[in-house]
């Protein structure tokens, strides 16, 4: 920092007089043109000796880690917000969502929580321009008034409105292909005014995509008798989800802030599934799903903010199924769907109180109404079947209310802490929990930073699966929803230390009462094996993680993150069989930067993945990583990019799960193919200083 606060009085030092003799260059005598020749040449090679200093990506504020995410990527090929979450020291993406140090971690855009799925939210991170992003804000507990329980990341992004009006924009496409092709495309635009914004995106992605699976099984049922149920399977899928966002900013005066977002977003897709072996089976089925989400949102100069959010989804589809299995036949056509309209009211107060204390509060009220059904008919005729139909009507509510304090004690300490009370209420349950939530952080000194989290969540079921409904992958397999599925509890508190504003190092522990899983049970009573949600009595996690980047010269950028944890699964009422298991395990990602050129601007990126053995249950899953390659060129000024990628090199990312526990005895090889080559091309243009906007929570639609 002193190097760079000495830069410009350096700077202004040197060009005073020069451009003083550059006005009397005509006038003067020929002799002192070595001593003006001179000066320049030391005002040229100042900064070669100056710029040595490295601003930190990272800093500590309030209860979070506040990323530089345009420095941090800047030399990898990541081209949307998706990508980018991933690329945070501790985030990985480990298939089923992303994580943060071990846990699940919430994503949101500019401090708003949205209703959306994780799935809808992943497919929206993806259709964002990185471009938009100013920086990720980490909070490894968030504070209640974020409305969030638990780990968050907040993206925030840049404000459209206060500016000269301008018309910025962002052009992208990819084309990808492995066993089949797949695309992507997207484009974006913002109007930026003194007062008024307004960003409208459009993506489009189609892919195929083949799925093979081979099942060792030997079942064994309770009179003793043992079916060696070994088949294969292949599945091939088709997808087209087209999104649409429209989002309007107006400030009436400095800090009112009237928004409205409008998001919508359509997804058809068909999979046809053949079966060979034990079971022999035929399957079409075809899925329409359509979201519909408006938020209106006002923030006032005085801490106010309030909204209102309306969320529709609709997702109705059929399968057609004809499975033989022994001397039994399964043949019929289902049709289902799904309906939620959802209600979200909220409104929060912040104050900035003397000698450095905050006060937060507020609440939420949040309905929810889920319409669903699901019937059996016989194909041809369509004639009604009598069993397994269901028809649901069921409302759920959740009212909250939270409180919290800050303050700060001098320059190295701050405390943020906040208690929430929420009330989770449907035909089956009615109960009151409460979520303390504490961030303390110390700054010894300038790069260093000590900080501790403890935090507590609750994580409810997907609306399809506590449904008394039960549906068929063919003769053999089955999945069943559970009625009594009770939200999960988890409590969890993290250590980080920052040190020089780059090196990440925490260390975590998490219980989670009544942990929901979907594990398989293969029935001792028939020849089925059964896919269904249970409540684990616990599930523990304890971990260290460390994140290193390290640089040689200007040629290589690298980072590595290690992550190792020990996890505990429990639960004594699984089927007829329990179990208490535990294992230590690793995680590491690393990835690396090679700037090839500068003129033209050519960078090369090799990222690796490495999972040591897990545990789900009674899953055993096999260790598992990937290396993946991509060359980018940027030129045009910085406006245009080309990109060619390799994912997969080695085809290394798809896993053969197992289970060995008691009588349970099954093994299924996946044989998906995950090497994937690819090209892709984005192209910015009006200046393009772009803003983002929230997203809507549907982790828990079907």
């Amino acid at each position: 920092m002193k190097r760079i606060s000495l830069l410009l009085p350096l700077c202004v030092c040197a060009w005073m007089p020069v451009a003083a003799q550059q006005e009397q260059q005509m006038q003067a005598p020929a002799d002192s043109v070595k001593n003006i020749a001179y000066i320049d040449s030391i005002f040229k090679e100042l900064p070669e000796v100056m710029i040595t200093g490295e601003r930190p990506i990272v800093k500590a504020e309030q209860g979070k880690l506040v990323y530089d995410l345009p420095r941090l990527l800047g030399n990898l090929p990541v081209d949307n917000a998706y990508d980018a979450v991933k690329n945070l020291p501790g985030v990985m993406d480990l298939g089923e969502g992303l994580m943060l140090g071990g846990q699940e971690v919430t994503v949101v855009i500019n401090g708003k929580v949205t209703t959306l799925s994780t799935g809808q939210l992943n497919a929206l991170l993806k259709s964002i321009p990185v471009s938009r992003i100013e920086k990720a804000e980490v909070m490894y507990s968030a504070p209640a008034r974020y409305q969030v329980r638990g780990a968050m990341i907040n993206l925030v992004l840049a404000s459209g409105t206060g500016h000269e009006p301008s018309l910025q924009g962002e052009l992208y496409t990819a084309f990808n292909q492995n066993h089949f092709e797949s695309l992507a495309e997207r484009g974006s635009l913002l109007y930026s005014g003194r007062k008024f914004s307004a960003d409208l995106l459009y993506s489009y992605s189609y892919d195929r995509d083949r799925r093979e699976t081979d099942k060792e099984a030997l079942h064994t049922l309770a009179d003793g008798s043992t079916h060696q149920m070994d088949m294969y399977e292949n599945t091939i899928s088709r997808n087209n989800s087209h999104q649409i966002r429209l989002g309007m900013d107006y400030a009436f005066t400095d800090q009112h802030l009237l928004s409205l977002v409008y998001t919508t977003a359509f997804t058809d897709s068909k999979h046809n599934a053949t079966v060979i072996g034990a079971q022999n089976s035929l399957t079409n089925s075809h899925a329409d799903n359509q979201l519909h989400n408006t938020k209106l949102d006002y923030q006032t100069p005085f801490g106010l903010k309030a909204g209102v959010e309306f969320t529709y989804y609709r997702s109705p589809g059929s399968q057609l199924l004809y499975s033989t299995l022994g001397n039994e036949t399964m043949n019929f056509l289902s049709r289902d769907n799904q309906r939620i309209n959802q209600w979200r009211f909220y409104a929060g107060q912040e104050h900035t109180l003397g000698k450095d204390w905050g006060l937060n509060y507020g609440m939420a009220y949040t309905t929810a109404l889920d319409h669903s059904f699901q019937r059996y008919y016989e194909p041809g005729t369509e004639t009604l079947l009598p069993d397994n139909n269901m028809q649901s009507h069921r409302r759920e509510q959740t009212l909250n209310f939270y409180a919290g304090l800050s303050k700060s004690f001098g320059q190295k300490f701050s405390a943020d802490i906040s208690l929430a009370a929420e009330q989770y209420h449907t035909d089956i349950w009615n109960e009151w929990s409460f979520y303390p939530v504490a961030n303390l952080t110390y700054t010894p000194a300038a790069g260093h930073m000590l900080q501790l989290s403890l935090s507590s969540d609750k994580e409810y079921p997907e609306y399809w699966s506590v449904q008394n409904a039960t549906s068929y992958m063919g003769a053999y397999s089955e999945i069943q929803g559970n009625p009594l599925l009770k939200p999960a509890a988890n409590y969890e508190t993290t250590l980080s230390y920052i040190l020089k504003g780059k090196y990440v190092f925490s260390a975590y522990c998490s219980y989670t009462k009544n942990n929901e899983m979907q594990t398989l049970y293969q029935s001792p009573d028939r020849l089925v094996e059964i896919y269904k949600f249970f409540n684990f009595d616990f599930s523990e996690q304890a971990g260290i993680m460390m994140a290193v980047p390290f640089k040689i010269k200007n040629w290589l950028d690298s980072r590595l993150t290690a992550v190792g944890l020990r996890y505990h699964q429990k639960d004594s009422d699984f089927w007829d069989i329990s179990f208490d298991r535990k294992l230590y395990t690793f995680v590491l990602t690393m990835n690396n930067t090679f700037t090839l050129s500068t003129k033209p601007d050519l960078k090369l990126t090799l990222t690796g993945f490495y999972q040591n053995k897990m545990i789900q249950g009674t899953f055993d899953l096999p260790r598992s990583g990937n290396l993946n390659t991509a060359l980018r060129y940027t030129f045009a000024k910085g406006k245009a990019q080309l990109t060619l990628k390799c994912d997969d090199i080695f085809n290394t990312s798809t896993i053969s799960t197992r289970i060995r526990f008691g009588n349970q005895n099954v093994k299924n090889h996946y044989m998906r193919t995950t090497r994937e080559f690819g090209i892709s091309f984005n192209y910015k243009f009006g200046g393009y200083k772009e803003k983002k906007r929230e997203e809507i929570d549907t982790s828990r639609f079907k």
